[in-house]
C-alpha cells in the first residue's frame, strides 16, 4: 500500500490515525459534477468510465446505482484485483471477474491517478468516475458519485426513478451522516485502531447503532418512507459484508447482522434487489480483506466461511 506525493508512488501504510489511536479516513481529492448544461462535464453517453473494486463497499454503492438508474450502457466500468499491497490497487486479471484496464492498459489505479493530475498529493481509492474526453478524474468521493448518478443523467435514460427525493433530503442526510459515522466507518475505526481505547469507542457506537437501525426497521422494508433511498444503498454495502469480513478481520463480533432479526431481514430482502446482488462479488470480498491487510492478518489466511454469507 501507499499513495502519491507530489504526482510520485510512495510505499507505505494508509492507515493514518489520531493521537489517540483512533483511525483518520483521509479526504477525497476530485470532487467535480455531471449534469445536464454542466460547461464542462455534461451528461453525454459513454464518455465516462468507473474505476471500481467489488471488494470495496464505496465502489460497491456506486455500481448499485449505475445499474438502478440504467446506466449500465452508458458508463463504462473497470474492475481492479482484490489484492490492494505494495503499489495500490492493481489491474492484474488472475483472479475471476478482473478486467485490467480497459482504457488504457494501466498496471496499477495509481497511473489513473497521474494521468489526472501528474503532480497530485492523494490517496489512490476507488471509485473513481473518469471522463474519457478530457482525460481527467471526475470524483473519486462515493457519496457524490451516487447523487451524480442518481442525478445527472436522467435526461439520458429517461430514467425519473429517484434515490434523493427532495422532500425527504433532510431525513436522508442526517441518517447518512450517523450511518457513515458509526457504521460504514465504524467498522474500520474498529479495525484500524491502535488502542484498547479507541477500539472500544467505536464498537461501542457501531453497535449502539446497529441496535437502533434493527428497532427502526420493526415493520418497514426501508430506512425511509417505505421506499428505497441512498441511505439504503449506502448501508447495504456494510451490512453484506459484515458477517463475511467484519465481525471476524476488524473484531466487530459482540453480534452478527444475522443475529439481528430486522437487520437480517433487511439484508435478505435487499440481497434479491437485481442491481444488489448481481454487483455482490464474496470471493473478491475475501479475499481483499484477509488477504491485503496484513498488519491485520499477517499470515494471509482466508477463512473458509461463513457458509450462507446473507
Amino acid at each position: 500500500m501507499g499513495k502519491l506525493v507530489d504526482g510520485k508512488w510512495v510505499e507505505g501504510s494508509v492507515i493514518s490515525s489520531d493521537n489517540s489511536g483512533a483511525y483518520e479516513r483521509t479526504p477525497r481529492s476530485f470532487r467535480e459534477q455531471i449534469s445536464d448544461g454542466h460547461p464542462r462535464f455534461p451528461a453525454e453517453s459513454g464518455r465516462y468510465h468507473l474505476y471500481v473494486s467489488y471488494a470495496c463497499p464505496w465502489a460497491h454503492r456506486t455500481l448499485i446505482m449505475r445499474q438502478l438508474k440504467g446506466l449500465d450502457r452508458h458508463i463504462s466500468v473497470s474492475v481492479v484485483h482484490p489484492d490492494m499491497l505494495e503499489s495500490g490497487w492493481s489491474f492484474a486479471q488472475d483472479f475471476a471477474a478482473t478486467t485490467g484496464d480497459n482504457l488504457y492498459g494501466c498496471k496499477y489505479l495509481y497511473e489513473i491517478y497521474q494521468k489526472a493530475q501528474s503532480d497530485v498529493s492523494t490517496s489512490v481509492t476507488v471509485p473513481v468516475l473518469w471522463d474519457k474526453k478530457e482525460s481527467t478524474i471526475i470524483n473519486n468521493e462515493s457519496a457524490d458519485i451516487i447523487r451524480i448518478l442518481n442525478e445527472g443523467f436522467a435526461s439520458l435514460t429517461e430514467n425519473t426513478e429517484d434515490f434523493y427525493p427532495k422532500p425527504l433530503r433532510p431525513e436522508i442526510d442526517q441518517l447518512n451522516e450517523r450511518i457513515y459515522e458509526y457504521v460504514n466507518n465504524g467498522v474500520y475505526r474498529a479495525g484500524f485502531a491502535k488502542t484498547q481505547a479507541a477500539y472500544d469507542e467505536a464498537v461501542s457506537h457501531l453497535f449502539a447503532m446497529l441496535d437502533e437501525l434493527d428497532q427502526r426497521l420493526k415493520g418497514h422494508d426501508y430506512l425511509i418512507a417505505d421506499q428505497m433511498t441512498e441511505a439504503d444503498i449506502r448501508l447495504i454495502t456494510t451490512l453484506l459484508r459484515f458477517d463475511v469480513v467484519y465481525a471476524t478481520h476488524f473484531k466487530c463480533n459482540v453480534r452478527r447482522i444475522r443475529d439481528y432479526a430486522e437487520l437480517s431481514r433487511y439484508r435478505r430482502q435487499l440481497y434479491e434487489h437485481d442491481a444488489i446482488n448481481q454487483t455482490t462479488y464474496f470471493d473478491h470480498i475475501k479475499r481483499h480483506y484477509f488477504y491485503s491487510h496484513e498488519q491485520i492478518n499477517p499470515y494471509r489466511i482466508i477463512p473458509q466461511g461463513p457458509a450462507e454469507p446473507v
